[in-house]
């Protein structure tokens, strides 16, 4: 539309073109790999790497689609923080079942959001964004529809079909480690970055995610984006994951002060500063991995020539 405020419809048809177009490029990346002889585990770490960072702005993409609660319409900023939360331990579990099995199984969830999304996208251009402001069936919101269908696909199919592939992995006698320790080591940090953060929403004075929700939502995908990489690195690389991933300390700091009223007025500033700290060592860390990993494969990160040994 043209009025003031509104996005431009364009905006959303576009959307949907480059989520279409990233949602294909995923799918054959792999297979273009192996035609042209380029598969290492450099290509598989930025794969799954930036996969874990796009599935939360997959999802802050989504809520700008169906807006904020006002009172009457939109998606409460609760609910968008549950959303996230269960679309990254959806990821999260798909990689620790790799981590245990050597087999990433995607499951049909992925496919399905994307697909969700992209309708969205072209339905919003179509029709405008008053149909997410409309009940759509019986008093309920197509947002209300959507949620249900998320917390079915992953606790429903997504979640019993990982323990399905890891039992049948030990059956098979295939797993990489037998030991129950090893085995559930990987999911120490993400369990207790999801705990912290919670603990943060729930009982923060200043009610940081109503005040900052895309702030806060967005610190906590690169958060989890980062403690996600290493466990991919220790799967690639037959490795045990540290227990405790550092994010932890600093992060278990700030909720502390922020829950205890230390903070005070000052908790905005403080969760401006600690988001813009994590990216950046996201950002570093993901710089540092890629160039090592070139350097010890002798092969470039955006190039299918190789190094010149010197």
């Amino acid at each position: 539309g043209t009025s003031p405020g509104l996005v431009p419809t364009w905006v959303w048809l576009f959307s949907a073109f480059t989520t279409f177009c990233a949602y294909a490029l995923d799918s054959i990346d792999g297979k273009h790999a192996r035609r042209t002889q380029s598969s290492t585990p450099l290509g598989e770490l930025f794969d799954h790497g930036l996969d874990s960072w796009a599935t939360s702005i997959f999802v802050l993409s989504f809520f700008s689609v169906c807006s904020r609660d006002n009172g009457k319409t939109g998606v409460s900023v609760y609910t968008m923080y549950i959303y996230l939360s269960i679309v990254l331990f959806n990821f999260m579990c798909s990689h620790w079942e790799k981590y245990n099995t050597g087999v990433l199984f995607l499951p049909w969830g992925y496919d399905i959001s994307q697909v969700v999304l992209i309708a969205a996208y072209l339905l919003t251009g179509a029709v405008g964004v008053e149909v997410w402001q409309k009940p759509f069936l019986f008093g309920y919101y197509i947002t209300d529809a959507l949620v249900v269908l998320l917390i079915g696909f992953s606790f429903f199919l997504s979640f019993p079909q990982t323990l399905y592939n890891i039992h049948r992995a030990y059956l098979k006698k295939t797993l990489k480690s037998n030991s129950l320790y090893e085995g559930l080591l990987p999911l120490v940090s993400p369990l207790l970055l999801f705990i912290l953060l919670t603990v943060w929403v729930v009982l923060s004075p200043g009610n940081i995610l109503a005040k900052q929700p895309r702030l806060f939502l967005w610190m906590v995908g690169v958060a989890f984006s980062n403690v996600i990489c290493k466990m991919i690195i220790c799967q690639m690389s037959s490795t045990r994951p540290e227990l405790f991933h550092w994010f932890l300390f600093p992060l278990a700091l700030v909720v502390y002060a922020a829950i205890s009223g230390l903070l005070g007025w000052m908790e905005e500033a403080v969760l401006a500063v600690f988001t813009a700290l994590v990216t950046a060592a996201h950002v570093h860390y993901g710089v540092c991995v890629g160039r090592q990993l070139s350097e010890h494969l002798n092969i470039y990160i955006f190039s299918l020539k190789k190094r010149v040994q010197e």
